[in-house]
Order: structure tokens, then C-alpha cells, then sequence
């Protein structure tokens, strides 16, 4: 029997790690067999491309690897995990809880695609890994939705103000704004579930907003 797997999404700075960390560990408190997984797998090698593209090694704007094979690094990366470290686990019945997923995808390499655009990339998006690298559809988005501008300042202040510290993704505030756009598509689109991480200009508290995944997801203390 198949397990879920639950993805946690949202723009850079939008507390993706910290919401996936409590949810992993919320889980295991009522007796749920549960894996965490994280994207990109940094601590792998399959993930070599993905460094390369977001420190600039193909060109220092994120639009100088066009969308299709910037997805590409992504998903081998995917497919990697998959494979080596949650298959077994998953088709066993674990649930798997992931820190971004194709979704990523959909978000960040839309928005280098005029809008017309945006549905037949997805379309070839969801093909490409769920049916033909055969990795797993997820069962349930999460998506976190926060403000650019706040979620920038999170960001400078994870780095301690140094900016070399951001990837090509990070330092280029227009190509943010368009995936704030396309991030707000996807998930209206294909029916994740939103939660509004800002209230009154200001970053939720971390348990409010756990709370409200809680809900969504059905559990229950």
C-alpha cells in the first residue's frame, strides 16, 4: 500500500523548512511513521547541477538557463531521492513530508514564460516527472503564501545582511515578483491548499500558522 506525501511549498523566505521540521515532528508524536525530505538535496551529488545554476556558473540571471532545462536539474535531483532514500519507505505506506517538490518547479521556471505559456509548461511539467521519471504525484500541497517584501528581509536576515550569500534566485527582486505571480497561478490552478502566512504587514507566529496546516491536513491533538 502506497503512503502520502505531503508537500510543503512557498517562495524563498516564506518559513517552508521550519513549517516541514514541526509537521515531521508533530507526526511522529501521535505514533505516525514519517520521513522528511528536502529540495534541492543539497548533501548529494545529484543536486551538482542545481549548484551550478544557482550560483551562476550559466549565467548570473536565473533566465539564462531557460525553463525546461533548469527543470530538468531539479527533477534528476528528484528523482535521485526517490530512488535512493524514500521509494521503499513510501510504497510501504510512510508518509513522506516534503521541503518543496516539482511544485518548485512549476512556481520559479513559470515565471520565466510569458503567461500564455504558463499552462502548456505545466503540462509538460507534471508528464515529464510524474509520468515518465515516474516519481510520485503528491497527495496534498501546502502552500505558504507570504509578501516579497517581507519575506526578502527574512531572507537578508538568515545571511546576516551578506548578500553574496544569495543564490541567482534571490538577488534578482523582478524575477521574484514574477514568481510571486506564478506561485499565486499554480496555487489557485491546481487547488493547493493556501495559508496566508502575513497578517497586518507582519509574519505570522510559527505555531499560528502550524496550527492552520494542522487543520487542513486533519489532524488533530
Amino acid at each position: 500500500m502506497k503512503g502520502k506525501l505531503i508537500v510543503i511549498e512557498g517562495l524563498d523566505g516564506s518559513g517552508k523548512y521550519t513549517q516541514t521540521v514541526k509537521l515531521k515532528d508533530y507526526c511522529e508524536s501521535i505514533g505516525k511513521s514519517v520521513k522528511m525530505v528536502s529540495f534541492p538535496n543539497y548533501g548529494s551529488p545529484s543536486s551538482s547541477l542545481v549548484k551550478m545554476y544557482l550560483k551562476g556558473e550559466f549565467g548570473k540571471k536565473a533566465d539564462a538557463v531557460n525553463p525546461y532545462a533548469a527543470s530538468c536539474f531539479y527533477a534528476v535531483d528528484r528523482f535521485a531521492s526517490f530512488k535512493s532514500e524514500w521509494h521503499e519507505f513510501y510504497e510501504n505506506g510512510g508518509i513522506v513530508i516534503a521541503d518543496r517538490y516539482t511544485t518548485s518547479n512549476a512556481i520559479h521556471q513559470c515565471s520565466k514564460l510569458k503567461k500564455d505559456e504558463w499552462d502548456s509548461f505545466l503540462d509538460w511539467l507534471f508528464e515529464f516527472e510524474y509520468k515518465y521519471m515516474g516519481i510520485p504525484e503528491p497527495d496534498t500541497v501546502i502552500y505558504l503564501r507570504s509578501e516579497l517584501e517581507i519575506s526578502q528581509k527574512l531572507i537578508t536576515s538568515r545571511y546576516k545582511s551578506d548578500e553574496s550569500k544569495k543564490d541567482i534566485h534571490e538577488r534578482d527582486v523582478e524575477y521574484l515578483k514574477r514568481s510571486e505571480m506564478s506561485a499565486d497561478y499554480c496555487a489557485y490552478k491546481l487547488g493547493w491548499n493556501t495559508v496566508e502566512c502575513i497578517e497586518n504587514g507582519k509574519m505570522r507566529s510559527v505555531d499560528d500558522i502550524f496550527n492552520e496546516i494542522k487543520k487542513l491536513l486533519h489532524f488533530t491533538d
